[in-house]
Order: C-alpha cells, then structure tokens, then sequence
C-alpha cells in the first residue's frame, strides 16, 4: 500500500486541489510544496515493474485520465492489470482493466492468495479501509509530509486493526518527507516499560 500521509494522518487529495475537495477539504495538492528530485527518485523507485494496481473508483478515475497519455513517467503502467473495486464502474477503455463489483472482500482475499506480480494500492481511501479490516495489508510504504491539516480523511480511520509492522527501509528527503516501508509482523504484542 503506497499512501501520502501527514504528519496528522491525513491522505485525502494529495496531488491537486480538484483531487478531493468532499466534506469542504481546502487543502488539495498539499504534498506538491515538498516534491524535489530526491523524492521524485523514490517514487520511481517504488514504480517499477513487475507490479499490479488495486484501486478504489476515485483513485482509478484519476489515474485513468491521466496516466494512459503519461506512460512515459510510469513505464509499464498501462500493460499493468489494473483491478478496481467499484459498485457503480463496470468497464473502462484503459486497457488491462478489471472491475471487482460484488462480493469485495471475498474477491480480495483470493486476488491477494493468486502468484503473481506486487499488488499494490494507491491512494484509494474508502478500499483501504476495507483493506485494513480484513488483514489484507503486508506492507505500507508511507510518505510522510511535514504539515498538518487538521481536517480531511484519515489513512489509520475506521478500518484500522491492531497490528503490529517492522520498519524495512527508511529514507527523509532534504524537505523533511519521511519515506518508511513498514512490513506486517503479526500481533500486537505487550509488556511493560520500566
């Protein structure tokens, strides 16, 4: 799961102002400020090949009207199987779509079993939840701004299970973005301090 967070925990309309603006949300595009060459590296790093996209319909929509013009940025992404999860999308002319319409969690839980390329989500905040309620998150790969915005939707909201996670790869751009990768490591486990 790769997922732009703030220092609050928010992720909702990262990349632009007409991203997200539901529930009043002002503060679109509020990661741009903190983009250098450094983090541009990172996120390409993280767009190799092979890999897999499960995105929620907000999310899909976005990258539909724009990456299969842009794949010269994301090499691969358009012969990349892209699984959405939808109630109301039923078909796309982006090529190698599929569309996950009933029984979600069901048909989740066997994409994850199938062998195959890295399944990763982006953004997609409504499947993420839905994601995190059922166990079927191994990693995050979080970036991590420097900013609060007291307002908006939360990655860690509804669908959040104790869990516990090790730290696999950290990296802090010059502009302060943290970009750690967390692995799931079974149950919460506790003690006492002291």
């Amino acid at each position: 799961m790769i997922e732009f967070i703030s220092l609050d925990g928010v992720m909702q309309a990262p990349g632009g102002p007409e991203e997200d603006p539901s529930g009043d949300f002002k503060y679109g595009g509020w990661t741009a400020p903190y983009f250098d060459d450094f983090a541009g590296q990172a996120m390409a790093e993280q767009m190799k090949e092979p890999f897999e996209l499960l995105l929620g319909r907000k999310t899909f929509e976005i990258f539909a009207g724009f990456w299969p013009e842009h794949e010269s940025e994301w090499p691969g992404v358009n012969k990349a199987i892209k699984h959405v999860v939808s109630a109301s999308l039923k078909n796309s002319d982006w090529e190698n779509t599929v569309f996950i319409n009933d029984h979600v969690v069901e048909e989740l839980k066997k994409l994850k079993a199938e062998d195959g390329p890295d399944l990763k989500v982006w953004g997609s905040g409504k499947l993420v939840q839905t994601l995190m309620e059922n166990d079927l998150v191994d990693e995050f790969w979080l970036k991590i701004f420097p900013v609060t915005l007291g307002q908006g939707k939360k990655l860690f909201a509804e669908g959040t299970i104790p869990a516990a996670f090790t730290l696999e790869d950290s990296k802090i751009s010059p502009k302060g973005v943290i970009f750690a990768n967390y692995k799931r490591a079974g149950e919460v486990k506790t003690g006492s301090v002291g």
